[in-house]
């Protein structure tokens, strides 16, 4: 039987055993004691319970009280500010603001998130468009506030505070599910976005886009450190974009990222992978 898990044929991407991959999964999560933080439920399991319990899940988070406290902490900033720079200044309002909008990370520098947030998105000299090859995601909410045209007054909307409310209890919980499963959250996200992917710098512009298709397909994240144009051939050799519209290749793809992630995990906790793979009689993609 050639290489089919949940149906998926892997080898028409990667090659290599399916049975191999079911046997190692198997050797990793079936039902042993988890590893480090690697849960005991496999990761393709853990994506379809993630999907299916989302909406609760998330409406669960947002009441936990550390959370309400951040929410309202939120409010209060832009109801206290003067203007749009006083509120992105305010450490709870950029907090709740960032991390809603995938730049979590980036909540300790005020001054740029000050600059590029209210640069103009559509100048092609403006701060967000000269760093979106870096992190695009820095463009898209300078995009979709505007506050280079609208100011405080997009904070201040109750609809919109209520998206970003909403979008901070759901990274919360994505970063709780990528505790249990590394990947989790990216991969989620990943199949989300995917058919809006048009050409190779879609991938390599955005973190969630690169970190699940260079995974996937085994290019080393170190690629980084070449340039761009051999970038964009590491990728484009060894992906159609065109494919990532099927719903089923992009699933493909996304469960392959998945399985890699836990390989990685796996290791870094030191279990012998390839030890494992021998016992199941499998191998290591």
């Amino acid at each position: 039987m050639s290489g089919i898990v949940s149906g998926i044929d892997y080898g028409l991407l990667f090659g290599g055993s399916g049975n191999a991959t079911s046997g190692l999964l198997g050797t990793l999560y079936g039902g042993a004691s988890a590893t480090g933080s690697i849960s005991t439920t496999d990761p393709l399991t853990a994506l379809t319970l993630a999907q299916k319990n989302e909406t609760t899940d998330v409406a669960n988070e947002a009441k936990d009280p550390t959370v309400a406290r951040d929410i309202a902490a939120f409010k209060k900033g832009i109801a206290e500010a003067k203007d749009i720079k006083t509120a992105l200044a305010n450490p709870n309002v950029l907090k709740v603001l960032l991390t809603a909008n995938g730049l979590g990370d980036q909540t300790g520098f005020t001054a740029l998130a000050q600059k590029a947030l209210m640069s103009d998105p559509s100048d092609p000299k403006s701060l967000a468009n000269q760093i979106s090859g870096t992190n695009s995601a820095w463009l898209s909410v300078a995009k979709t506030y505007d506050f280079a045209k609208n100011g405080l007054a997009e904070l201040q909307n109750p609809k919109v505070q209520a998206t970003i409310a909403n979008g901070y209890a759901q990274t919360l919980w994505e970063q709780s599910l990528d505790q249990q499963t590394p990947g989790l959250s990216s991969a989620m996200q990943f199949q989300t976005q995917a058919a809006s992917i048009t050409g190779v710098d879609q991938i390599l512009g955005d973190p969630v886009n690169r970190d699940v298709v260079l995974t996937a397909l085994n290019i080393p994240l170190q690629i980084a450190y070449q340039t761009i144009p051999a970038q964009e051939q590491a990728v484009s050799s060894r992906l159609d974009i065109a494919k990532l519209k099927d719903p089923q290749f992009v699933k493909t793809l996304t469960e392959q990222y998945l399985l890699n992630k836990a390989q990685t995990a796996t290791i870094s906790s030191g279990t012998d992978l390839t030890s494992l793979a021998a016992q199941t009689g499998g191998i290591v993609v």
